[in-house]
This record gives structure tokens, C-alpha cells and sequence, in this order.
């Protein structure tokens, strides 16, 4: 219970918050002052404090601030509770609900008002069950099971969805009927196991390690981890860290919808995505049939006009290389007119070369015949007749010489040895015989004089 501070009637208020009313003397103060030093009074003598109520009058202001009015049945206190510690709200308090606030007594000085400053705030009656889901999301948190960076994108074509959830749920048939109307296509896989009640969350756990061993066979591209709404004490099952690890451990990206927009658990947090309702959860896994139709059409329409777009091009290459494709005799008649061209130009270059040497000569010639070459000619000619002389002489001597050389040379004359009687002697191949060993009786002989010969016959050769 709030106890009333100790006021003194004879002592001025306290000009400042943290001064004491007692030292302020007997002037009159302002009504800030007084506020102020009240303010001081209760955030000094009322630390953090827990207070339980009904809440009312509730109002989120465009600022994220949350107002509300606290109230027992008799008495009531306003509170506010800041944007910041607002957004780790599990929650969203309405008017009716029974919370336990943690808060700092304090004076709203510009209009003189006690209230509270909400620091935490969870439902009245499950303080217990809070306290523990604070504890795990703390813990998790520091293992770094809620960092962003570990959060897998979902498939935009899963091949199979899986689901985790009993057979008896309501989600079950939100979600069963939801991916019906969006993606009748892909099929459905059902991992069930209770979602509340004793041993539950070990058996969330097995279903979800169950569905990543089927994963394969199953051809499972994501999975969701759903229940519908109810009690903190409800939905506890999803906040057992059993459930958490197993999430975390997934080898395929999960999808949690566990209750209503407003309700939080461990799993949403771990999973790679959090779903307000189970049936948002079936929407956010599956594409809509009618918006697939739909890329489909305006895919295969892209895919016709890129393809129309591409013959039409291929058909102008086509124009352009039949206008340029020569027939073989326009060709050979081109490479004729070519080649005549090309040995026109040829008869022309040598002409002009021809002339150009032509020239060339004739500047040489004028040159030789300058009066400047007249002493070389002149010694040309006395070369000439030295020339000349030497010529007779060499003639003279080789005359001389055979001269000499004549009968020496008439002395070896076969000739001249046939005149003195001889005569040479060949037998039937023309060989000329110089051994009577050689010849036998009947061989024909050839014998050639010094005039004529005569073929003879051997009779009898003489050893």
C-alpha cells in the first residue's frame, strides 16, 4: 500500500526536485516548483514496485506510447508506458485484461497528475509462466538463436509444404483450406502431434525433427510449425526450449503461426519467419494460383513476342545475305572483269617502268657522250688496238706451235702404220685381236689394211 510522505505545514515547498521541503524557508512557491518537488518526493521514496489491476481507458498514441488507466474496484491510477519498452511487449493489453505492471510512481508535472511509469507489464495470473518465457528468451537470445542473420528465405516454388500440428485443430483446417484455394498444386504433408497438454512440446519437438528426416523423400521445401489462439498457459508448449532447439535445428526454413496476432512464443522468435495466424502462415509459404496463372501468361506472352521478335530479325539477316549471295557464273564473271582490270593495270605499271628506264638510258647515254668522257674514250680505243695486237701474236704463236706439233702427231697416225704393211686385226665383235690364244678353229675374223680389208676365217690358230 502507498503511504502518504511526511509533509511539514510550517515549511515552504521545495523549490527543486532534489531538495528537501524542509530547507526552503517561508516564501510562497510556484505551482511548477510544487509539482516538481513532489515528483522528486514519490520517484525517491517509491522505487520500481509491482502493482496489479484491471485495465481501462487504454489508447496507443500515434507516438507508439501506450495510456491507460489502472483500476481495483477501489481506486484507480493513471499509467503510461513509453514506445521503447512498449515494442517488447509479448501483447497487446485491451481494456478488461488483468496485468501486473512493474513501474515508477511519478508525478505528470504539467498537469499535476499522479501515475505510473510502466516499465514491463504481463498478464495477471500467469506471472509464474512469464517470468520463465523471459528467462528462455533471454537465454536464446545470448546463444544468438534470434539473430537475423541465421533467418533462411522461403522458397517462392516449394515443391511440398510440410505442416506440424494435431489433427484436431481448427489452424489445421485453415491452413488445409487456405493452401487448397491458393496452390491446390502443392501437395501437403501432415506431421501431427498434440500442441498442448503434458509432454506436448517433446512431441513438437520429434514431429519437427521427423519432417526434416523425411525432408528428402518427402521433397519438402519449408515447413509450419501452427496452432490457433488461447491462454498463455495454451500456447506454452511452443515456448519450451525442447521446441526452440528443434526449430533452430532445421535443416528446411519453418514457418511459425502459433495463435493470434497478438500472442508471442519462444518459436516465433527462433523460427526463420513469424506468422500472425496460422492461415497468414499457409499464405506466406504458398504462391496464389491465380497470380501464378497469371505470370505464367504474361511469361509465355514475353516468350512469344521475344521469339517473334528474334524470326523477324533472323528472317531480315536472311533478305540481306540472299540479296549478297552471287551466283557461281556472275561470280567467275566478276573475277574475270577483275582479272582483266588487274592485267591492264599490269601492262600499264610495266609500260610506265619500261619508260622510266627508257629514260634512265637515255639520261646515262647523253651523259657518255658528254665532251667530259672524251679521254676515256680515247684510251678505250688504244685499248682496243693493244687488245687487237695481243690477239695476232697469241694466234701467231699457237700456229707456230701446232706447226711443230704436226708430225709428230702424223707419226702416231694409225694410218701411216697400216702404209708400211701393217694391218689390225677384229674379230666377230669388232674387238681388236692382239692374241693368238684368244681365236679357235671357224671364228670370222675382220682385217683392215692401209687400203680396204677382207674377212677371213681362223683354220687353225698358231700357239
Amino acid at each position: 500500500m502507498l503511504s502518504r510522505p511526511d509533509f511539514d505545514d510550517q515549511a515552504a515547498p521545495v523549490p527543486g526536485a532534489g531538495e528537501s521541503p524542509r530547507a526552503a524557508g517561508s516564501r510562497a512557491i510556484s505551482v511548477s516548483e510544487l509539482n516538481r518537488g513532489v515528483r522528486g518526493m514519490l520517484e525517491r521514496g517509491y522505487p520500481l514496485v509491482s502493482v496489479r489491476g484491471e485495465v481501462s481507458n487504454f489508447t496507443r498514441a500515434a507516438s507508439g506510447h501506450l495510456y491507460f488507466v489502472l483500476k481495483d474496484a477501489g481506486a484507480q491510477v493513471r499509467c503510461a508506458m513509453w514506445r521503447g519498452r512498449a515494442q517488447s511487449l509479448g501483447f497487446t493489453p485491451a481494456n478488461g485484461d488483468a496485468v501486473e505492471v512493474r513501474a515508477n510512481v511519478t508525478l505528470f508535472e504539467a498537469r499535476g497528475e499522479f501515475q505510473l511509469s510502466v516499465e514491463s507489464m504481463r498478464r495477471d495470473g500467469a506471472g509464474n509462466l512469464f517470468e520463465a518465457f523471459l528467462r528462455l528468451k533471454e537465454k536464446l537470445a545470448r546463444e544468438g538463436l534470434f539473430d537475423a542473420d541465421r533467418k533462411r528465405p522461403l522458397p517462392e516454388m516449394p515443391r511440398a509444404i510440410g505442416v506440424v500440428s494435431s489433427l484436431q485443430a481448427a489452424a489445421l483446417h485453415d491452413i488445409l483450406t487456405a493452401l487448397r484455394r491458393r496452390a491446390p498444386m502443392i501437395p501437403v504433408v501432415v506431421y501431427p502431434t498434440p500442441v498442448q497438454g503434458e509432454g506436448a512440446g517433446a512431441r513438437i519437438a520429434q514431429a519437427i525433427a521427423t519432417a526434416n528426416a523425411r525432408a528428402t523423400s518427402d521433397r519438402l521445401d519449408v515447413l509450419l510449425v501452427c496452432r490457433g489462439g488461447g491462454s498463455i498457459e495454451d500456447l506454452w508448449a511452443f515456448n519450451e526450449e525442447v521446441v526452440a532447439r528443434a526449430i533452430a535445428a532445421s535443416g528446411i526454413p519453418v514457418v511459425s503461426g502459433v495463435g493470434h496476432e497478438t500472442d508471442f512464443t519462444i518459436a516465433d522468435f527462433v523460427a526463420d519467419l513469424r506468422a500472425p495466424t496460422p492461415t497468414a502462415a499457409a499464405e506466406l509459404v504458398s504462391p496464389h494460383r491465380d497470380e501464378m496463372l497469371a505470370r505464367l501468361s504474361g511469361a509465355s506472352y514475353e516468350l512469344r513476342r521475344s521469339m517473334q521478335a528474334y524470326l523477324d530479325e533472323a528472317r531480315q539477316r536472311l533478305d540481306w545475305l540472299v540479296r549478297d549471295l552471287v551466283p557461281p557464273s556472275a561470280r567467275l564473271a566478276a573475277q574475270r572483269r577483275d582479272l582483266g582490270d588487274l592485267a591492264r593495270r599490269l601492262d600499264w605499271q610495266m609500260h610506265r617502268t619500261f619508260e622510266r628506264r627508257r629514260a634512265s638510258l637515255w639520261a646515262v647515254q647523253g651523259r657518255l657522250r658528254a665532251p667530259s668522257l672524251a679521254p676515256a674514250g680515247a684510251q678505250l680505243r688504244q685499248a682496243a688496238a693493244a687488245l687487237t695486237r695481243a690477239g695476232r701474236l697469241n694466234l701467231r704463236t699457237r700456229a707456230e706451235q701446232l706447226a711443230r706439233l704436226q708430225p709428230a702427231l702424223e707419226h702416231l697416225n694409225p694410218q701411216q702404220v697400216l702404209a708400211r704393211g701393217y694391218s689390225v686385226v677384229r674379230d666377230a665383235q669388232g674387238n681388236i685381236v692382239r692374241d693368238a690364244q684368244s681365236l679357235k678353229s671357224g671364228d670370222a675374223l675382220d682385217i683392215g689394211f692401209a687400203q680396204g680389208g677382207a674377212q677371213v676365217r681362223v683354220e687353225r690358230p698358231y700357239r
